[in-house]
């Protein structure tokens, strides 16, 4: 109630040892705090916060045109609900070695756990949409060591992004991970693999995690947990689903309400009150008003 009860530097401290675990885990994307209450009640490890999503949900296609402070109050707003460890998307650290270095502060004093950093130019595009350029492997590893030197606290978990592999190949994209890890990144996020054995060569190239990010319609096919536990994937990201499933269910019930002029047709799949109040702990806000609103007016004019 009123919020998450651990601690950042506690869910901090669990990101990092699920990425030392022996299991694979999921971070399924929250497009809003609500969102992150559900996958922690649905029992899921950790939450996703993806640029891609939330540019969308503004509207806005995903290019970078989204602000660090507008998407640190964004992740600031979901990590405040949840237990869970967040992670989020920081595109390509809005700026230079210094502004990289701000953003990990930011998101420091945001509450969030981790966040991933990529080697595109700007303006970048979405991971798996062609045509995107990357910088050089030097000017990445100067964005990582930024990040790592800005870093206050040492569980922040910092992890790469790399775009390479659709322009440059799977070997060389492996040579930046590498290069990458070295400069002190935690984990690697290797975009748009095509197959299972692009993640297992991955993974058994570096010596940190890697990430596998199973978003729908991309390039990478969607492969089960156990799939990509076996080839050596530490965590797997879902960043749109969510989003999708909402908005597919928002355009087909609004069109019933056109057609039918009633949204009586629509209520089985609905959230119930009831579900939404259990989501969101109404009933612990009604006991805490209760508890401290408890005192008599007699005598007071």
């Amino acid at each position: 109630m009123l919020g998450a009860q651990a601690t950042p530097a506690e869910r901090r401290a669990k990101f990092r040892e699920l990425l030392a675990g022996d299991q694979i885990v999921q971070f399924p994307g929250a497009i809003n705090p609500i969102n992150a209450q559900i996958i922690e009640q649905t029992g899921f490890e950790g939450v996703y916060i993806s640029g891609g999503a939330f540019s969308a949900a503004m509207g806005l296609p995903d290019i970078g045109l989204t602000t660090l402070t507008e998407v640190a109050d964004h992740g600031r707003n979901i990590a405040r609900v949840t237990n869970l460890p967040t992670f989020i998307d920081a595109d390509t650290g809005w700026g230079e070695a210094m502004n990289v270095a701000r953003t990990v502060q930011e998101f420091e004093d945001a509450g969030i756990s981790g966040m991933h950093l990529e080697d595109q130019v700007n303006p970048k595009r979405c991971g798996h949409l062609d045509g995107k350029e990357v910088v050089t492997t030097a000017e990445m590893s100067k964005r990582i060591k930024a990040a790592v030197k800005g870093r206050r606290d040492e569980n922040f978990v910092i992890c790469a992004r790399t775009d390479s592999r659709a322009g440059e190949g799977l070997d060389a994209a492996i040579d930046r991970a590498k290069a990458y890890a070295d400069a002190g990144a935690d984990m690697i996020f290797p975009e748009a693999m095509r197959d299972l054995g692009e993640f297992e060569k991955f993974a058994s190239s570096v010596d940190v995690p890697i990430l596998a990010n199973m978003t729908e319609f991309g390039k990478s096919e969607l492969f089960t947990t156990e799939q990509l536990a076996n080839v050596g994937v530490k965590l797997v990201i879902y960043p749109v689903t969510t989003l999708r499933i909402a908005m597919g269910a928002i355009k087909s019930g609004l069109q019933t309400i056109r057609d039918k002029g009633t949204q009586v047709d629509l209520l089985e799949g609905m959230q119930t009150r009831a579900d939404l109040y259990d989501t969101i702990d109404y009933a612990a806000y009604n006991d805490f008003d209760s508890a401290v609103f408890n005192f008599s007016q007699e005598g007071h004019q």
